[in-house]
């Protein structure tokens, strides 16, 4: 994920770095603001696919825009961090190009769908922050190898469908409207949550490092990364549990 970036740790995390007098520090407040920022955008650029898919138009490429774009800005991000401050905002424009289309799309066959969706995903945000405030959930480096690992195995069942997708074969049970797909489903929602304790813990280590401030957008943009994904797969399985 975004802010899983070792040299990052190791450069900034280690030991607090020297900075010029003068030079800004990063803060839990900035970043926190970044963040916001970066989901207005978000909003804001799906308000277009979204209402021309619920006017009955095309938006695919619109979507797709928003995908490639998306990746290619993500990518951007995570190997030049300093970049953050140009591509973050950018990022958020194209997954909300790509996110509105989305849930345009879902809104239309099941209506109600995305606000849900919004709400599961901000509940789940506010359950997690507190689990961490709280102490109760703390990212040990057990526990970060953990989610790490759950996390590129369910990368790897991404690529895996994607793959065999192109080849007109469906992955068994990961679209499965039965039990097991459902399951299936809440388990990657719990990796995406347990991913926003190491977005909080990278966020907080930073902040307690004197990291420069140009790392508050790329806290900003691993959370934003996150986000989205949890939401996605909340909406992913509420649709499931329509469909049934």
């Amino acid at each position: 994920m975004a802010n899983r970036n070792p040299a990052l740790r190791q450069k900034f995390f280690d030991q607090p770095q020297p900075l010029a007098v003068g030079v800004e520090r990063m803060s839990i407040e900035g970043v926190a603001r970044k963040a916001l920022i970066l989901l207005v955008v978000v909003f804001a650029t799906a308000t277009y696919p979204w209402g021309k898919v619920l006017e009955g138009e095309d938006v695919t490429g619109l979507f797709w825009i928003g995908v490639i774009g998306g990746l290619v800005l993500a990518l951007a991000t995570i190997f030049r961090p300093a970049w953050a401050g140009f591509t973050a905002p950018l990022y958020a424009a194209a997954e909300g190009l790509a996110l509105g289309a989305v849930s345009g799309w879902f809104e239309a066959a099941y209506p109600g769908i995305a606000i849900q969706a919004v709400l599961g995903t901000l509940g789940v945000f506010v359950v997690m922050l507190g689990l961490y405030m709280s102490r109760t959930l703390r990212a040990t480096p057990k526990f970060r190898r953990g989610v790490i690992g759950a996390t590129l195995a369910v990368l790897l069942i991404y690529l895996m469908s994607f793959l065999l997708g192109a080849f007109g074969v469906q992955m068994p049970f990961l679209h499965d409207t039965g039990p097991i797909g459902i399951v299936i489903t809440l388990v990657i929602i719990a990796v995406a949550a347990l991913n926003l304790i190491l977005d909080f813990d990278f966020i907080e280590r930073g902040a307690g490092a004197g990291a420069p401030k140009q790392l508050e957008w790329y806290g900003a943009f691993g959370l934003l990364v996150t986000l989205v994904w949890l939401y996605l797969q909340i909406l992913r399985l509420l649709a499931l549990l329509n469909r049934r």
